[in-house]
């Protein structure tokens, strides 16, 4: 046996999803290679090892290195939320912002369908893809004047450089129905968690959505996700939780300021430094956060320097960030929150997507002439919206466009809020998700300024200035 370095792959070509992971779970007893442990293996004997020690002991983490890539067409945004709500998994989907939706692609879900209310929803969705396809050409109209053709300048390549400027825009009307496509990239550990609350979803659509994948899973992967089905505590928990909240009462749905950073650690910032201290020395944390909280404000600045200040705008910053937290309960419209729910390692619990907070008003469409029609489709969909709810509960929410606000609540580390605030306050990003970022930034700096001032936001805008460009309300 050689002691010389190696590194190579496990061909997947060669090897299935099921042996690639016994090959590696195998180095922890063999002194094997992982080529010698993988030739020694076939189907069936992976399978048996997994059904003794994943299935059988629980060592569940074996099945994360069987890895798979799933292309996943034609199902709503709605269960795109649903899908993506996974936090251990890789996705890209179908964007709004840089593709335009045809007239007919939206859900039309069983429970309407069975509540004898297709003919009527299929309305509502024609009329807002309807909407959508006359902005579009009104708000291209306003872009091409404010952005004109540049010399040599080819016209794809013109409606290529412009494109997003009147799409995200106009994305404010396609409902939650709206089909797209969607690739991901997850290992079974994660999958077969992920299929157990696809099929415990009270959406139909999901549900058969997470059989499909498990149909198509099991062809790779077959005792790792056989066993993955319905879970009564996925089901029952939020039907009871809904039950308790409508008998104690929960108090008034009214909305607050957007924006509201709730809670926080006073001593956030000496948490970090102490936290960086710590990697370091030999000393046990409690006394390091009691003697930093003993440093003057230049001390603790210079350790906050050496920590962030020579960070790169591509660098990951250290993860001594990650010792403190923040709660933000933020009303955004839903667009935003499809651009800000990719930050899946904070903690999010977003409220059912409904008509009850009102809606954006992007200020294109004044410009554009079509204020009056949109303002008189999102009116006449709240009222459609709380008619179709009260038939098919829960479901109603396909029909509702990107444009209405939803509340989230969010924790996240400072870490995560670098990241986040970074990204999304671009000014290649989305306004809404700038007006939030920036938001964000601001709240961190209000209580940690010697930390926040470190997040890195476009300078040129604050959240109020997003808000003025882009908005006639929000």
């Amino acid at each position: 046996m050689t002691n010389e370095r190696q590194i190579y792959l496990l061909n997947p070509k060669e090897y299935s999803p099921e042996t690639i992971a016994v090959a590696f779970a195998k180095t922890s007893r063999s002194p094997e290679s992982f080529r010698e442990i993988a030739r020694g293996l076939n189907d069936e004997k992976s399978a048996d090892f997994h059904e003794k020690w994943v299935v059988g002991y629980g060592h569940s983490s074996v099945a994360e290195h069987a890895v798979l890539h799933l292309a996943i067409e034609n199902v709503s945004r709605l269960a795109v939320e649903s899908i993506e709500s996974n936090r251990l998994a890789s996705y890209t989907e179908k964007s709004t912002r840089y593709q335009k939706w045809s007239a007919t692609a939206f859900h039309t879900p069983f429970e309407v369908v069975q509540a004898g209310l297709m003919n009527e929803y299929n309305s509502i969705c024609s009329a807002l893809f309807s909407a959508y396809t006359r902005s579009l050409e009104l708000c291209k109209k306003v872009v091409q004047q404010n952005c004109p053709r540049l010399p040599d300048e080819t016209e794809s390549g013109w409606e290529r450089r412009i494109r997003s400027k009147y799409v995200d825009v106009c994305r404010f009307i396609l409902p939650a129905a709206s089909l797209a496509n969607l690739g991901m990239t997850v290992n079974a550990r994660v999958l077969e968690g992920m299929l157990r609350k696809m099929l415990s979803n009270p959406l139909q659509e999901v549900r058969e959505i997470g059989d499909q994948i498990k149909k198509v899973a099991i062809d790779e992967i077959p005792t790792l996700v056989k066993y993955a089905d319905i879970v009564p505590y996925l089901v029952d928990t939020p039907k009871n939780l809904k039950n308790d909240a409508n008998s104690l009462g929960v108090g008034s749905k009214g909305r607050q300021d957007w924006c509201r950073l709730i809670d926080w650690q006073t001593d956030g910032e000496d948490r970090v430094i102490a936290a960086a201290l710590y990697r370091v020395s030999g000393t046990p944390f409690e006394t390091i956060l009691n003697s930093v909280k003993q440093y003057s404000i230049n001390d603790k600045n210079h350790v906050l320097e050496h920590l962030l200040g020579k960070a790169g705008k591509f660098d990951s910053p250290l993860r001594e960030l990650e010792h403190t937290t923040y709660t933000f309960d933020v009303v955004m419209d839903q667009g935003a929150y499809f651009e800000l729910k990719r930050h899946r390692m904070m903690t999010q619990t977003p409220q059912d997507l409904s008509c009850s907070l009102g809606y954006a008003i992007p200020l294109m469409l004044r410009t554009a002439g079509f204020y009056d029609e949109y303002c008189h489709l999102m009116d006449g969909l709240e009222k459609k919206y709380q008619t179709l709810e009260s038939a098919v509960s829960g479901a109603a929410a396909y029909l509702v466009p990107n444009g209405f606000n939803r509340r989230v609540l969010m924790t996240l580390n400072f870490r995560e809020a670098y990241q986040l605030c970074a990204l999304r306050s671009a000014h290649n990003a989305h306004f809404s998700a700038r007006r939030v970022a920036q938001r964000i930034a601001e709240e961190i700096r209000l209580v940690h300024p010697s930390l926040g001032k470190y997040i890195k936001v476009n300078p040129d805008e604050t959240w109020k200035s997003v808000e003025q460009d882009n908005f006639i309300a929000v």
